[in-house]
């Protein structure tokens, strides 16, 4: 015990750690606050490990070292929550990625409500408290013909509250064909149920007709709900009932008619060479009571679920107790505002909307921009792998356009020594390894022993930034 002690009282001291010229690195990446806690807890855990005798004799020297690169590799793992990432995978609307990246106006916006206070529940005409759905609701209306709007934090939430509103403890008539699972192992059938209505069932997976539907209404049903096929896709022998003949159908029953569109476009797709996707306005106009859709897939904004449709039923939906629990924060509502005012102006909105600027992208921008990044990895990296431009596949995602792959390029990238599959981990790995440097992680596909760099969901100028970021793993450099 008495040489443990003795060793104890080489342990450093917090000051002399942060004095160190070892801490500097970490000092220049984190603030000194996230330091200070860190090498508190573990000088504690090396105290700790001293006594019960875990712990080699080591010097004051030693034991300083080793505090500030335990100190700074917590930190380090600590950094690996939410940051910003090269998406290389060539899918636009990437779930796992954070799906739309924002428009600049939307993030202006953004940052102009963040840093300060906001007419958020406030009426500045009459100096009372006001709805913060009336940010949203006059651009909605406009570009959806719709009734009313009503936004809430995401999709599932929407039809969730539409559900739980006005059909609780009664019937919900959908396609077995159209009973989809919505990502993260949520179920149309799921959020029913726990809406607390009953599932019914009719047709079957690949065929269901409107007498389907007539004949399984009894005084219970409530909802008559059609699910738009957003994430995957149904081929062969099939037939599905048409919205406007379900939207009578439900008219001439006295049942509400609602349609989940899920990627929820606001514009013709075709227009930007795409396939054909029903549009809001469309599916208002087809007679549906409410349509729900997303903000964030192919509208291009934040995440977001939006209701639109009848007056008297989103009023239902907006007294309901549940609209407070799933409703929209301030930033995401100011974001979805912006994004909205940007439709409202549609002749620049494929080039500011950046995931419809994704979509749009000419063959010969993309055969540009691969050749530049091409170019920009066979000068990083010195010969020392072999880099080629290959025709690519695309997609769009986040449950948007299933089956579509959109024609792209890409740079492939072999090492001439080491694995792809290391080289694939390292990059995505590399923040915080380099203190002091901005070095992004960068997301890529493998495919053949290959690294693939799909230039379709690259920003703007990071083809320079995964040249550098390679140029740093084959070097050992700083960069």
């Amino acid at each position: 015990m008495i040489d443990a002690k003795n060793h104890l009282r080489k342990l450093p001291s917090i000051d002399s750690c942060l004095a160190h010229p070892k801490a500097e690195a970490c000092l220049d990446t984190y603030p000194r606050q996230w330091m200070v806690s860190a090498l508190r807890v573990v000088i504690d855990q090396m105290r700790a490990e001293l006594l019960q005798g875990e712990m080699a004799p080591l010097s004051r020297s030693e034991l300083t070292a080793l505090a500030i690169l335990r100190a700074c590799t917590s930190l380090r793992e600590q950094a690996r929550g939410i940051q910003p990432v090269i998406n290389a995978t060539g899918v636009i609307l990437h779930t796992n990625l954070g799906r739309a990246v924002l428009p600049k106006v939307v993030i202006d916006a953004l940052a102009s409500i963040a840093g300060g206070y906001s007419n958020l529940e406030f009426d500045l005409t009459t100096g009372k408290r006001g709805s913060r759905q009336v940010h949203v609701e006059k651009a909605l209306l406009e570009l959806t013909g719709a009734e009313a709007a009503l936004v809430v934090n995401n999709n599932a939430a929407a039809v969730f509250l539409c559900i739980n509103a006005l059909a609780n403890g009664k019937e919900v008539i959908v396609s077995r064909g159209e009973q989809v699972e919505i990502g993260g192992s949520f179920r149309i059938p799921d959020v029913i149920r726990q809406s607390g209505a009953k599932l019914v069932e009719v047709g079957t997976t690949n065929i269901t007709y409107l007498s389907d539907y007539a004949d399984s209404i009894t005084e219970t049903s409530a909802v008559l709900l059609k699910v738009h096929r957003s994430n995957f896709r149904l081929v062969g022998f099939t037939a599905s009932v048409d919205p406007r003949e379900l939207a009578a159908l439900g008219r001439s029953r006295g049942l509400v008619t609602m349609e989940d569109l899920g990627s929820g476009s606001l514009i013709d797709l075709p227009e930007l060479g795409q396939v054909r996707e029903p549009t809001v306005r469309e599916s208002i106009a087809s007679g549906m009571d409410l349509v729900t859709f997303s903000g964030d897939k192919l509208l291009g904004g934040p995440q977001a679920g939006i209701i639109v449709g009848r007056r008297h039923l989103v009023e239902k939906l907006a007294r309901n107790p549940l609209a407070r629990i799933v409703r929209i924060d301030k930033l995401s509502l100011a974001a979805l505002a912006a994004l909205l005012r940007l439709y409202l102006e549609p002749r620049h909105l494929v080039k500011t909307v950046p995931a419809l600027q994704m979509l749009a992208m000419t063959e010969s921008e993309i055969e540009a921009r691969a050749k530049e990044l091409a170019s920009l990895l066979t000068a990083a990296t010195l010969g020392k792998g072999d880099v080629k431009i290959i025709d690519a596949e695309d997609q769009v995602g986040g449950g948007a356009l299933p089956g579509i792959s959109v024609a792209g390029k890409a740079v492939a990238f072999r090492p001439n020594h080491g694995s792809s599959d290391e080289l694939q981990a390292r990059l995505r790995l590399v923040a915080g390894q380099y203190p002091g440097r901005h070095v992004l992680p960068v997301v890529a596909p493998l495919e053949g022993g290959q690294l693939i760099f799909h230039v379709r969901t690259l920003i703007s100028g990071q083809e320079l930034e995964i040249a550098k970021t390679l140029a740093v793993l084959m070097e050992g450099t700083s960069p």
